[in-house]
């Protein structure tokens, strides 16, 4: 028996191996439409105790691969986790979401910044990780994630969501050489703890610049895409054999200029048709996605027709079978199971 055939099923697809079908997993698969999640919520409010305690993470972690067997399992954590260890603290605020106070706004506290040793702010990270490869075996891929610098700084520069971007876009704007320095700063911690999360046992990797579709295609190319690179080349650098995934939500204007990026699986929201984004993208980089999350709210018999139609376009060479968006927290469980129990048992042709 040959080593490749004992590696789990997602990470062979991401390599690019010819299967009888497409691995699947789902974006936000642990989370609120779950009732095991919600009843550990009840228990434990605060978001930051659920993905920084080691116990509770994993256990979050495990209750989709527990119940529905996907073939990936992610990481239970956030993209502003790894922060902190740069100086920049946050919280989580239920209903509300991340809040950065104070926001980053001057080149004093860009200065104050340093950089980021995992090994110091995040053990728990490498614990987690650790024990999800003991737990999930070689029954399914650990995936890690981190959130790319565009839309770090966002976040941090916002200091929250925001509808229209234009604290970082004023700053982008009127003061680019300010928010350079700064995305240069995210970009190589983020490096840092892509590299500490594939040291730790994640055996994929899944960029989120969730915000770069708010860019235009000519400031996606300015300060988003550059700092994908940056990551990127330095990971590859040390890992290179590590699949690498990049999700952009609203990116169908820029799918092209994502191929750029180094990533080897690009994730493609539901706002592209998947054959013409194969198209797009071109034979070398591998495509995930890309179901409507709001399809989940169907028949069978509609969930079932989304989910072969989407196979179908795909084509049975690196595709990873996913959402084009997290998993919506009202979408009702059996459906979820439906969804999984489908997609592996189609067989390409």
């Amino acid at each position: 028996m040959t080593v490749a055939t004992q590696d789990p099923y997602l990470l062979r697809a991401a390599r690019g191996e010819v299967l009888d079908r497409p691995p699947v997993w789902m974006m936000r698969q642990a989370g609120r439409y779950m009732k095991a999640y919600r009843d550990l919520r009840d228990k434990y409010p605060a978001f930051r105790d659920r993905s920084e305690k080691v116990d509770l993470a994993i256990e979050i972690s495990l209750q989709p691969f527990r119940a529905f067997e996907p073939d990936g399992v992610i990481l239970f954590s956030d993209i502003l986790t790894p922060l902190p260890g740069l100086g920049i603290p946050f919280d989580i605020i239920e209903s509300r979401g991340p809040v950065i106070d104070p926001p980053i706004r001057s080149q004093e506290q860009i200065d104050k910044l340093h950089p980021l040793e995992p090994g110091e702010s995040l053990p728990f990270i490498r614990e987690i990780l650790q024990t999800l490869r003991q737990e999930v075996g070689n029954k399914a891929t650990v995936l890690g994630f981190v959130g790319a610098p565009w839309t770090l700084a966002a976040y941090a520069i916002e200091g929250k969501s925001s509808k229209d971007y234009a604290i970082i876009k004023s700053m982008a704007f009127s003061e680019p050489t300010m928010l350079h320095q700064f995305l240069g700063k995210l970009a190589d911690a983020i490096a840092t703890y892509v590299r500490y999360q594939i040291d730790s046992g994640a055996q994929v990797i899944q960029m989120f610049d969730s915000w770069a579709g708010q860019l235009s295609p000519q400031d996606y190319e300015t300060f988003a895409l550059p700092y994908q690179q940056r990551v990127f080349n330095q990971v590859k650098q040390t890992h290179p054999d590590t699949p690498l995934i990049l999700y952009i939500n609203g990116s169908a204007g820029i799918l092209e200029r994502m191929a750029q990026s180094g990533a080897d699986i690009v994730s493609v929201d539901w706002t592209v048709d998947m054959a013409e984004a194969r198209t797009r993208l071109g034979s070398n980089i591998g495509v995930q996605g890309n179901m409507d999350p709001c399809a989940l709210f169907g028949s069978q018999e509609f969930i079932r027709d989304r989910i072969y139609d989407t196979i179908r376009k795909a084509g049975n060479k690196g595709h990873i079978m996913n959402l084009g968006h997290g998993v919506l927290p009202s979408t009702p469980e059996e459906n979820v199971a439906f969804f999984f129990e489908t997609a592996k048992s189609v067989k390409n042709h």
